[in-house]
């Protein structure tokens, strides 16, 4: 165990919270039957994985992390404030496809600085990136 796998873990953590958290806040808008099963799908892939994420955090005995709350509360606003101008599937999905984006991109930038990390870790953070892209595919005819 490294200090490396730990952070890696963490910021996995931090993102499934997102990414739960983000698709909590757009699907009671969400009006097309297909696109609302694509995000309940991700969401309880994401679910999963944090619940790996948190097991394997309480096997080297660190305490999970919540997302950071300035970050949070900045998607809460972000996403309540367009879905309140423009409460439709197309403005979900951008919403949507914008964090997996972000996503992609945060979990890519802790993958190359947590290079220490071990395999598993490694690999659940993989898992995490395909999922968003994945996600960000499944939604653009929604867009």
């Amino acid at each position: 165990m490294n200090d490396d796998t730990i952070k890696l873990l963490n910021e996995c953590n931090a993102g499934t919270k997102m990414a739960v958290g983000s698709i909590d806040e757009v699907l009671p808008k969400v009006r097309n039957k297909d696109m609302e099963q694509l995000l309940l799908n991700c969401k309880h892939e994401h679910e999963q994985l944090g619940n790996e994420i948190h097991r394997l955090l309480n096997e080297y005995h660190d305490a999970e992390e919540e997302p950071n709350p300035i970050a949070k509360g900045m998607s809460w606003m972000k996403t309540n404030a367009k879905l309140m101008m423009n409460p439709t599937d197309n403005t979900a999905a951008d919403l949507i496809v914008e964090g997996c984006n972000m996503g992609v991109k945060s979990l890519s930038r802790y993958l190359n600085q947590y290079k220490a990390a071990d395999q598993q870790a490694k690999d659940i953070a993989q898992k995490l990136i395909h999922s968003e892209e994945q996600l960000s595919v499944q939604l653009r005819p929604f867009l």
